[in-house]
């Protein structure tokens, strides 16, 4: 073979780019899941998880039945932490609501309560929590005793002023809190930039997994066998068009990301535009690694199975890494996931540049130069 065969051609690389474009205007699911995806992900868990619990059903059997015990009860529904599912007559009726699920809390206000109110003496008020579902176990706990120590120091202060001693000149310590780039703590929020991230990855992986396979089930790949590309030339040319849908997905899904969810863009969108076509590049070149190991659309299915699970859970998407343990959390290290939705999040809440993220898109680099090497080496013209 002479040298000459040896260079990249750019006739030969165009050439797979229109007959890539040709095979994917032939397969209009590949042209419809880039948008259609974005719209029930991002529906899903945009409306349907939310990390931010209240309204909590909540079963009342109030022993007191006072204005002291009744001002309480006004109180704990205000806060709008907490809702009465129902006012019983016993603690057996609460029992049996918790346990039905019907009731995720049951609240006992002694019979003696306003007495002992009205006495200054120290009264116990009992809190049930069903604890089958922890965020709102402890929601309620600590919802709970805010109220109950909010009310408790309402009446102290009460007390304090028959002997004229004001609020203001009790010692105490005062805690100022102040919440950066989220200040009302909202899910989506967070949420949502992560999602952007999580489908621009399953889209596009999704998209070139299948592209070498599908030659390998029909056969076609026979053809590419006779002719003198290269295997560089195939797996970038395979890869141009998905980079145009799987960015066009992109686009689609931070455009609901802005105008549907409301979540804006507080840095540069320039920046993130850039980097997002950076992990669009990253996340096909793994799709394409896959679809030199398979050698059917099955086990490409399985491959890529294996891959998207981890990096949902390892990634930082749902759970912070933070809380897991050390030796779990080093394998995010390795899903070029983790890096982008620390980018994304970075530009989107925090407003955050290059200057901050410059590790992050180092290891986006790597990880796209690395996978594209690796894919385009396994990749062999022949049958086997």
């Amino acid at each position: 073979m002479s040298s000459a065969d040896n260079r990249f051609s750019f006739q030969r690389f165009i050439s797979i780019i229109k007959k890539e474009f040709i095979q994917v205007k032939r397969d209009p699911i590949s042209l419809r899941l880039p948008f259609i995806m974005p719209v029930v992900m991002m529906l899903l868990f945009g409306y349907a998880v939310n990390t931010e619990v209240d309204k909590i059903p909540t079963a009342v059997y109030d022993q007191s039945n006072t204005e002291e015990s009744r001002a309480f009860l006004d109180k704990f529904t205000e806060s709008d932490y907490f809702m009465v599912y129902e006012t019983v007559q016993s603690e057996d009726r609460i029992a049996q609501l918790v346990k039905s699920g019907d009731a995720k809390a049951g609240l006992i206000i002694p019979e003696d309560y306003s007495d002992k109110v009205k006495s200054g003496s120290n009264t116990e008020i009992q809190l049930i929590i069903d604890g089958t579902e922890p965020t709102t176990a402890r929601t309620a706990m600590s919802s709970g005793q805010l109220i109950a120590r909010g009310f408790s120091q309402k009446y102290t202060a009460e007390k304090l002023m028959k002997y004229g001693i004001t609020p203001d000149k009790l010692t105490g310590i005062s805690l100022k809190t102040d919440v950066w780039f989220n200040p009302d703590m909202e899910s989506t929020k967070f949420t949502i930039p992560g999602l952007v991230g999580l489908i621009l990855q399953n889209v596009t992986i999704m998209l070139t997994a299948f592209a070498l396979v599908r030659e390998k089930e029909r056969s076609t790949i026979e053809q590419l066998i006779v002719t003198p590309i290269k295997s560089s030339e195939l797996i970038l040319g395979k890869l141009i068009p998905y980079i145009v849908i799987g960015y066009s997905g992109f686009l689609f899904s931070l455009a609901m990301c802005i105008w549907v969810f409301k979540v804006g863009i507080a840095g540069s969108v320039g920046l993130l535009l850039l980097l997002g076509f950076l992990f669009v590049y990253c996340s096909l070149s793994i799709g394409m690694l896959i679809s030199t190991f398979a050698k059917n659309q099955m086990q490409a299915m399985i491959v890529m199975v294996f891959f998207l699970l981890p990096s949902i859970l390892l990634s930082g998407f749902i759970f912070p890494r933070e809380a897991m343990p050390e030796a779990i959390s080093y394998l995010g290290y390795i899903i070029p996931l983790t890096y982008f939705l620390d980018i994304i999040r970075g530009i989107a809440l925090k407003g955050i540049g290059l200057d901050y993220l410059w590790k992050d898109t180092a290891a986006l680099l790597g990880f796209t130069a690395v996978i594209l090497f690796i894919a385009t080496k396994r990749f062999r013209k022949s049958l086997d």
